[in-house]
């Protein structure tokens, strides 16, 4: 059964300064304002709500009541003006379901000169809401364009604010009352657009792996069977490519427990990957469900750091690694250290800002705890549980006592052109769902075709293995037998792809602009797109140690 009267709060968030105006317009009524109490991911997500001095009472019509009067001093006058020309707009939710607004309005109508324009704040807003039963379906807002304050002119001016409130009965049942929000990006051009993406990166897996199937593959059968000749006449024969460095290929890596740290931490975030996709597409995600992504990020985070202790700290043991303590205090600082100082600095600016980024104490203190709490517990649990399953490393071949000497190689196939060559082609697969995602993150726009975005990711991880597997291919055959953080750093390399196109999308795509925002993107973009260079380096690590495995237990080495 609906409250009788929902409470209508409002959104502040961006920058307080400027809400500070509006705290002094609305004093007579805002006196004994209330702050919603907020979950953990509404207020990581910036979300500070405060209850509003609108009263709408279910099914009770109002027709131009006053909210308050009020003069407006210079300083108000000037902050307001500041707004509207910057396009402001307030966001409210009735009963969950959001308001949007603009708070004024510029005439431009027959002026060239910006000096000429006329700036104008509107001072009546009507809500009309449909309901069905006892139950609000819709709510919006509309502005009165014809009831305005003249902001034009730095001088005090007098303003009464006043609502209207109509409610009218719809057919449409409470279940279907979010389909309205969510059918903004599965409107038609934008899922034509969305298949485009789908059927792009389809072409790029195909010809990736039918060229991985004519070349590689025939390449590597030829292989086999020059290889599994008669072992007399491979006597006369001195041997190259590949099989010339068995006794080379499986020796362990240099930083073996950075290695292994880097790979229990990229577990841990395709795990996460993975569990949150889980909880989109059975609708979690719902539009406007307040702050749930976020929640669900710092929980199974938190829930799934016993993955990389384990991860780590079992193939640390398995790489012959002495010090697993030292290795799991590694794992467990890999990505929450950088995290940790981007938000530090971060927080320090949205204070200096007065703004609704920054997090309150008691927020921080209570992110501490669960990282004290959960998530520390959980990954040295998981790191005894890697150190007490005593694996062992399953190498086909045995390893020389001393490494071969690599030949001279040209330099395309240095690390730095590899990297270039293995990131560009899981982008290009990815690259036009990415400015959604953008916009959806940095533009607030609604993002609901989750079901492509997984599909999406399904793709991105096979090119990315096959991409990796094909270049390891290539680093062997040229008897280079350093694989092992190449093919890491070839697999996540498409992280610095997409941190490449952010410098796109900030100059050409967006409208953000002063330190703060440019610090903000910047900076929490470089968290991601790190996370995404661990998670995607562990794919190809593992993908290229399947098929360094397959190769050479198909052939006898001595």
């Amino acid at each position: 059964m609906l409250d009788p009267t929902p409470p209508i709060t409002v959104t502040k968030k961006v920058i307080l300064s400027l809400f500070t105006p509006i705290r002094s317009v609305l004093s007579t009524t805002l006196d004994h304002v209330k702050e919603k109490k907020e979950a953990l991911g509404e207020v990581l997500n910036g979300d500070r709500l405060v209850s509003a001095p609108y009263k709408l009472n279910f099914r009770e019509e109002k027709d131009s009541s006053v909210v308050c009067k009020k003069k407006l001093s210079k300083d108000e006058v000037a902050f307001f003006r500041k707004a509207v020309d910057k396009d402001y707009y307030f966001q409210m939710y009735y009963d969950d379901l959001p308001i949007w607004g603009f708070i004024g309005k510029v005439d431009k109508e027959g002026k060239t000169d910006p000096s000429e324009y006329k700036y104008f704040l509107y001072k009546h807003i009507q809500f009309d809401i449909l309901y069905n039963k006892d139950r609000v379906i819709e709510i919006s807002a509309r502005m009165d364009p014809h009831s305005l304050v003249d902001l034009t002119e730095d001088k005090e001016v007098d303003a009464e604010f006043m609502y209207t409130v109509k409610w009218k009965e719809t057919d449409t049942p409470f279940e279907k009352r979010m389909e309205k929000y969510s059918m903004s990006s599965s409107l038609p051009h934008h899922l034509e657009i969305h298949w485009f993406s789908i059927i792009n990166s389809c072409v790029t897996v195909l010809l990736l792996t039918g060229f991985l199937a004519t070349i590689l593959m025939r390449v590597l059968k030829n292989d086999f069977i020059k290889y599994g000749q008669d072992e007399e006449a491979a006597d006369d024969q001195e041997e190259t490519g590949w099989k010339y460095i068995h006794g080379d290929v499986f020796r362990f890596p240099k930083y073996k427990s950075l290695f292994a740290a880097a790979l229990g931490s990229g577990t841990q975030l395709f795990t996460l990957t993975v569990f949150i996709f889980m909880l989109a597409l059975v609708g979690v995600f719902y539009p406007y469900n307040r702050g749930a992504l976020f929640t669900a990020l710092v929980v199974i985070y938190a829930l799934t750091s016993g993955i990389a202790g384990y991860t780590a700290t079992s193939f640390y043991c398995q790489l012959e690694g002495k010090n697993w303590v030292r290795n799991l205090l590694l794992t467990g600082c890999l990505f929450c250290g950088p995290l940790f100082l981007t938000f530090c600095f971060l927080n320090t600016v949205a204070i200096a800002y007065s703004a609704t980024a920054a997090l309150p104490f008691g927020t921080i203190v209570v992110i501490v705890l669960i990282w004290t709490l959960v998530t520390s517990p959980l990954l040295v649990l998981g790191g005894i549980a890697g150190k007490n399953s005593k694996a062992e490393f399953q190498a086909p071949c045995r390893t020389t006592k001393y490494p071969r000497e690599i030949p001279p190689l040209h330099w395309y196939r240095s690390a730095i052109p590899q990297m270039a060559m293995a990131g560009f082609l899981p982008f290009s697969a990815i690259y036009i769902e990415l400015y959604y995602i953008f916009a959806s993150v940095w533009g607030h726009r609604i993002y609901t075709i989750y079901s492509i975005l997984f599909i999406v990711f399904i793709i991105l991880l096979i090119v990315t293995a096959f991409i990796t597997v094909a270049l390891t291919y290539f680093q062997l055959a040229a008897e280079d037998h350093e694989w092992w953080w190449r093919s890491f750093l070839c697999g996540g390399s498409t992280g610095l792809f997409i941190y490449a196109y952010c410098l796109y999308y900030y100059y050409a795509r967006s409208d953000m602009s002063g330190f703060m925002q440019t610090s903000f993107f910047f900076g929490y973009m470089a968290c991601i797109c790190y996370g995404f260079f661990l998670m995607l380096g562990t794919v190809g690590f593992r993908a290229s140690l399947l098929f360094v495995r397959h190769i050479y237990r198909s052939i006898k080495c001595e």
